[in-house]
């Protein structure tokens, strides 16, 4: 007589009631972790003035680091010679994909439009954002993870120090004060790639090319594209100065706390950049001086 295998029922039913409670445990934690950035985010505005007043010292310094780094231009941490790269190669690859699809349908003339809508209104706020977040942002987040696990945050707390003004707030100005000059050298540099590529690489008219590009770039085109850029570097100055500031877990945990931050900016100026063309151009795209929506 062949006994049956015997289950251990009352196993399989405690895992089934544990894993909704591991779901709402998981979903808690990533609820207060959202409100803790959250409210980080809002106390770094909220003291932003009492940061430009008292700090003027570390705003200038952070100016400066921001935007030429402390050592060469490029390799050396300044931030206006990876805007200026990263900006110039991808505009070389619209240029290239743009003369050649409408040459195929023999529209060659309507690169400058193609290039003056698609530099000002995504490509280069977009490049410009990654470029601030992968070179300034992850640095932010380094430096105060760093500060928080040797415990110096602490130390300017118990001298009655603002951290967050001091730490997030003046980091915040330097990345205002800096975005303007380094999306102007990014934007720059898109329209001039796009245009060598176009008329000196590919042979296109230089005079079709430029009244295209001129009579469809508007001053409120550039005026909503600074917007975005702006939007752009001030979430991403705040998201990296969030996780810095709440780092744990040693080297190791601030290596996390990098990447983390990393990967929520990007995400986010996805996000927002997806609101910010239809909140500023509108759901239907139109080029006023072309008749065209």
């Amino acid at each position: 007589m062949t006994s049956l295998p015997v289950t251990d029922t009352s196993a399989a039913q405690r895992l089934r009631a544990s894993r909704p409670a591991a779901v709402l445990a998981r979903t808690a934690t990533g609820m207060a972790e959202v409100g803790r950035h959250v409210t980080f985010a809002g106390r770094v505005l909220l003291t932003l003035p009492t940061a430009l007043v008292r700090y003027r010292k570390q705003v200038v310094k952070e100016v400066v680091d921001v935007g030429f780094g402390s050592n060469s231009l490029i390799a050396g941490g300044g931030t206006i010679g990876i805007v200026l790269a990263m900006s110039a190669v991808a505009a070389i690859m619209v240029g290239v994909e743009t003369y050649r699809g409408l040459d195929l349908i023999g529209m060659t003339s309507l690169s400058g439009m193609l290039s003056a809508m698609a530099n000002t209104r995504e490509l280069a706020p977009v490049v410009a954002s990654i470029a601030l977040a992968a070179k300034v942002g992850t640095g932010f987040t380094a430096r105060l993870g760093s500060m928080r696990i040797s415990d110096e945050i602490d130390a300017l707390d118990a001298m009655s120090v603002p951290t967050i003004p001091y730490l997030a707030g003046t980091r915040v100005i330097a990345t205002m004060i800096c975005i303007v000059p380094l999306y102007a050298v990014g934007l720059v540099a898109t329209y001039i790639a796009t245009r060598v590529v176009v008329v000196h690489v590919n042979g296109g008219s230089a005079g079709t090319y430029d009244y295209f590009f001129h009579i469809t770039l508007g001053p409120e085109d550039v005026l909503y594209s600074l917007i975005k850029a702006v939007v752009f570097a001030l979430v991403i100055v705040l998201v990296h100065c969030s996780y810095g500031y709440h780092a744990t877990g040693g080297p190791e945990g601030v290596g996390r706390a990098a990447g983390r931050a990393l990967r929520t900016s990007i995400l986010l100026i996805g996000f927002i950049d997806i609101v910010l063309t239809f909140a500023l151009w509108g759901l239907v795209p139109e080029v006023p001086a072309l008749g065209i929506t």
